[in-house]
């Protein structure tokens, strides 16, 4: 909208009004400001969610990044699931349910609805808008879910442990399995229920609370790194044997080597947040940062320098933990 003058986010009241002219005649648009700005704006965008209209304002509020956390050396590694959402290291767990069993039913009637109409139809425009609308509070919920969750999590730790996980990958559909015997035939390959499981994966929104994690980790001085979730659930925190047997359940661990046992979530997240403290670890005294072997040939000695000063500076007694693979 080139040369319209915003004065505030568009409500459902306001569209009656816009856009409008000014008694100078300048093209202007009446909205209702949710909060204060804070800052300096930079630029404004302006969006459409449904029936509604918003106005996005990015703004300088000059906030510095605080050099220290509030609660120094506070540390917890966080595995995302299905079962539970977020579990913490310390036993904790956010957890909510985005859509009821009713809404789900409700927004299949709808998609079904939608399906039956004509495209460019009058009837396909209002089933569109009302299936808009109620998946639109489902999103909205995830939305906020995540603010808040990251919001306690940026505020209690110093540091805070994901696993590095490709969602992209882990919601891709089954390949087909043809059938060597019959052409153009195919063999059962599991498609229907690992379609339930990329649903239950997107509704989740991992990848929105590491990102609302981040942002809010500007504000707070915490540390968000990632780690790779290999062997996490199948590997014991107290003794580290890997083991696939040890996880007997979704939510049981009982180690096959210790009898350890616990939730296999909180397990998982105490491995994530292991590795998290092995890799964030400073560098021992008297090691060179960024040492490593050379790659041009000077001599055995000066190899082995630099091998032992690269060790030196990530190993850790008391940090040894699961295998980084």
């Amino acid at each position: 909208m080139p040369g319209l003058r915003l004065l505030g986010a568009l409500d459902r009241r306001s569209r009656a009004r816009t856009p409008g002219f000014s008694h100078g005649g300048e093209p202007f648009c009446r909205i209702r400001l949710t909060r204060p700005l804070g800052g300096r704006v930079k630029n404004a965008t302006v969006s459409q969610d449904g029936p509604h209209w918003y106005v996005s304002f990015l703004v300088e509020d000059g906030v510095v990044t605080p050099q220290r956390h509030d609660k120094p050396g506070s540390a917890v590694g966080v595995d995302r699931g299905v079962a539970k959402v977020v579990t913490r290291s310390d036993g904790l767990f956010h957890h909510q349910v985005f859509a009821r069993g009713r809404e789900v039913e409700h927004a299949a009637t709808l998609q079904r609805r939608l399906a039956r109409t004509r495209k460019g139809s009058a009837r396909r425009k209002h089933a569109a808008a009302k299936l808009g609308k109620a998946l639109a509070k489902v999103r909205r919920r995830r939305a906020d879910f995540a603010a808040k969750t990251a919001h306690t999590l940026a505020t209690s730790f110093e540091l805070i442990v994901f696993e590095a996980l490709a969602t992209t990958n882990m919601t891709a559909a089954v390949a087909p399995r043809p059938d060597p015997e019959q052409s153009g035939a195919f063999l059962p390959n599991g498609a229907a229920s690992k379609s339930g499981l990329n649903r239950s994966i997107l509704d989740r929104g991992w990848h929105r609370i590491e990102l609302a994690t981040r942002s809010k980790a500007r504000y707070t001085g915490t540390h968000v790194i990632t780690v790779n979730p290999a062997y996490t659930s199948q590997t014991c925190n107290v003794c580290t044997v890997v083991d696939r047997k040890s996880r007997q359940s979704q939510a049981v661990f009982r180690c096959t080597s210790c009898g350890h046992t616990e939730h296999a979530d909180v397990n998982a997240a105490k491995n994530i947040l292991t590795a998290g403290r092995a890799e964030h670890a400073p560098p021992g005294p008297g090691a060179r940062a960024g040492a490593r072997k050379p790659r041009n040939r000077v001599g055995r000695k000066a190899n082995r320098q630099a091998t032992a000063a690269q060790g030196h500076a990530t190993a850790s007694p008391e940090l040894a933990g699961i295998p980084l693979l």
